[in-house]
């Protein structure tokens, strides 16, 4: 209207917009609310954005793992042995960072990529893992981490959603 400093008006009369259907859905915080730039729920589908939801949890929970396996050996240190006797190469003898890659041998890349292939198999609804993937939230598969899980709902909510957002970092 030009005059309330808003170029489309007030959001509350646009009560038939399919982007209400996820307005009230975890991860849609101050100050930006639901943010969705590239209108992939445009067509409000619950389904694509229960899996979409799930594809976020999963990769910002590689992306947060693999920034604690970046920063701690810096700090804690590395695992004592070896990480191939075969080669005779010691964890310590491995850099951090990108100068890891040449350093690890084919034969442990490919447990890596046989761990990644199982991960997203996970996730492809088929076989055992059907079970909690239809039951229950996106990236909720029935394991309740220790010092993270808890019965609160408001606490729960405050921590699936500081997830979410550190995930998206």
């Amino acid at each position: 209207d030009g005059l309330t400093g808003s170029a489309w008006g007030d959001w509350a009369l646009y009560t038939a917009s399919p982007l209400r259907a996820f307005e009230n859905e975890l991860g849609v915080q101050d100050p930006v609310g639901f943010w969705d730039p590239l209108g992939f729920t445009a067509d409000g589908d619950v389904s694509s954005f229960k899996r979409r939801r799930t594809v976020e949890l999963k990769h910002g929970r590689i992306s947060m793992l693999a920034t604690m396996g970046y920063i701690t050996p810096e700090f804690v240190g590395k695992f004592p042995g070896y990480l191939s006797p075969s080669a005779g190469l010691k964890f310590e003898d491995v850099p951090n960072g990108l100068a890891a890659i040449s350093k690890v041998p084919a034969a442990g890349w490919g447990q890596m990529v046989l761990y990644a292939l199982y991960c997203e198999a996970s996730s492809l609804n088929f076989g055992y893992f059907e079970e909690a993937y239809n039951k229950n939230t996106p990236g909720d598969y029935g394991w309740k981490p220790p010092l993270l899980a808890t019965d609160n709902p408001e606490l729960k909510t405050k921590r699936l959603n500081a997830e979410l957002a550190n995930g998206r970092l």
